[in-house]
């Protein structure tokens, strides 16, 4: 008997503010988001995104009221590892920079994580997360999760490199409560950035992360830095 091959879907497609292609498919019951044709995340690979929000949620799920800012939303596995570790009085804000994610996971993402839109906790802004950090006053959060482009190197918008910068490391700080915490992805490890982060007077610790749960290697790099 032959196999019946299913076919890879391009669900739907929308321009980045760099003018770059952002199209998201399916297959098979996974989903992927690529830019100009290359993948920048699939569903089948989410250890290191719920591991991200997990760090950043951890030391503060005992709190009364704790707050998050997420910034990128992706495929939600983010959110999702936050709102797993945090009760039902806190207040999680994700920054979502391009309308048409928010958009794919409320219309195609449903049965992922598209739901977790609609979790009482959550808040989704349409803005540019530098501009929700620049706006939210001093000590506003807890915890804030950078899981944009590929970490300290852009990859969807090149002006996100200022996130990454000793002034956006700065900025974050004025925005994180005493004792509050950043996490950050990135797709490699990135010496200069960690003592960027330490420079900035942060405690950093970097976190390996997995593809897989099983996987034998680890592919990424998680920064954890502690005010």
């Amino acid at each position: 008997m032959t196999d019946i091959v299913k076919p890879n879907l391009k669900l739907a497609e929308t321009e980045t503010p760099d003018g770059a292609r952002l199209t998201l498919h399916e297959h098979d019951g996974a989903y992927c988001i690529r830019v100009n044709a290359e993948e920048l995340m699939h569903s089948s690979i989410h250890t290191s995104e719920l591991l991200l929000g997990e760090l950043a949620a951890a030391p503060f799920s005992a709190h009364a009221h704790p707050s998050v800012l997420i910034g990128g939303l992706g495929l939600g596995f983010t959110l999702k590892g936050v709102l797993e570790k945090l009760g039902p009085e806190s207040t999680v804000h994700v920054a979502e920079l391009i309308p048409a994610v928010v958009a794919w996971n409320r219309e195609f993402l449903s049965g992922l994580n598209g739901t977790l839109l609609d979790d009482p906790r959550v808040q989704v802004f349409v803005a540019d997360v530098w501009d929700v950090i620049a706006q939210a006053g001093r000590a506003r959060y807890d915890a804030v999760i950078l899981d944009i482009d590929n970490g300290p190197t852009a990859m969807v918008q090149k002006q996100n490199f200022r996130l990454y910068d000793r002034n956006g490391v700065q900025r974050i700080a004025t925005v994180l409560k005493p004792g509050g915490r950043v996490v950050i992805w990135s797709a490699r490890p990135d010496h200069a950035f960690g003592r960027r982060l330490a420079d900035a007077g942060y405690a950093v610790r970097v976190v390996p992360a997995k593809l897989y749960p099983n996987a034998k290697r680890c592919a990424y790099t998680i920064f954890v830095a502690d005010k």
